[in-house]
């Protein structure tokens, strides 16, 4: 019998054929990066809450335990602020505060004169290392007793996948869970000079006679577009990018944990995304 020679694709269907290929592909890297199911986001670990019921609205490694950078600092104020020191009381900064672990730059330079407040302030708002550095230095017992404090007031609000090893957040053995973050947020939200801090723009303190200007490193606390209740951020290469937030979304009070983002804008695109899918389905529920 004679072979019948092999049909020859048309034209048209090579193409059919190119984007069929393009939409498996497509599909696949959308699963890839699908943390919840729900909404398509780039962060690793994510835990969206209501911080009134604690209902988990969406979930991914939320139980993970992974270094959590800056968002330290939320812990470090109010160790602080539980202590009772006098907050208009100045501090000099030292060589002593300076970052020897990562090498991360500062405009305080030793010898800085700054009142505990305003230290409070920008390392809260524009995440100043040198000024957590500071704070936990001059409090009563030194830097080993201030840390020894924020294990204690970890445990006590049930955080049992965190345990701190500085003040600062530069430390990778800075540890904790998105889970455990959500109690820390909803903590730290009873500290109104924390939800003040954490959510301004800008602010302008004074050092060895000069103006600094210190601006948020969330720039979501500027969009009219969100509510931003309490917000911190924190990077260092091991965390990847964190962002923590008490936030009001479609008239509901939620908490936002969103950790190892990778891009530098993915943090902030990620928040986003979440804020549109809320609002969007609340607006499909709302219609029945």
């Amino acid at each position: 019998m004679q072979q019948q020679p092999e049909r020859q694709l048309h034209h048209l269907e090579k193409i059919v054929a190119v984007f069929a290929l393009l939409a498996v592909l497509l599909l696949t890297v959308g699963f890839a990066h699908a943390q919840t199911g729900k909404v398509f986001l780039r962060s690793n670990a994510v835990l969206v809450q209501d911080a009134n019921s604690g209902q988990t609205i969406l979930a991914k490694n939320s139980d993970s335990v992974m270094p959590i950078a800056s968002i330290t600092k939320l812990m470090t104020a109010m160790v602080l602020l539980d202590s009772g020191v006098d907050m208009h009381q100045r501090v000099v900064v030292s060589r002593a505060d300076m970052d020897r672990l990562k090498g991360t730059h500062s405009r305080l330079r030793p010898g800085s004169s700054l009142t505990r407040d305003d230290l409070l302030l920008i390392a809260l708002m524009a995440s100043e290392n040198r000024a957590a550095a500071a704070l936990a230095r001059t409090f009563p017992g030194g830097t080993a007793a201030f840390v020894a404090a924020m294990n204690a007031k970890a445990r006590a609000l049930g955080m049992r996948d965190t345990h701190y090893v500085d003040p600062t957040g530069l430390d990778s053995d800075n540890v904790s869970s998105p889970r455990d973050l959500a109690r820390l947020v909803k903590a730290a939200a009873h500290y109104p000079l924390i939800r003040e801090y954490t959510t301004r723009g800008r602010a302008i303190v004074e050092a060895r006679g000069r103006a600094l200007a210190y601006h948020n490193t969330n720039r979501l606390v500027s969009n009219p577009h969100w509510d931003i209740d309490l917000s911190k951020t924190g990077y260092i290469s091991e965390a990847g990018r964190c962002l923590v937030m008490q936030v009001t979304v479609a008239s509901r009070e939620l908490i936002v944990v969103l950790l190892d983002s990778w891009g530098k804008y993915s943090r902030i695109g990620d928040a986003n995304r979440i804020r549109k899918w809320l609002e969007s389905s609340a607006l499909a529920d709302s219609r029945g």
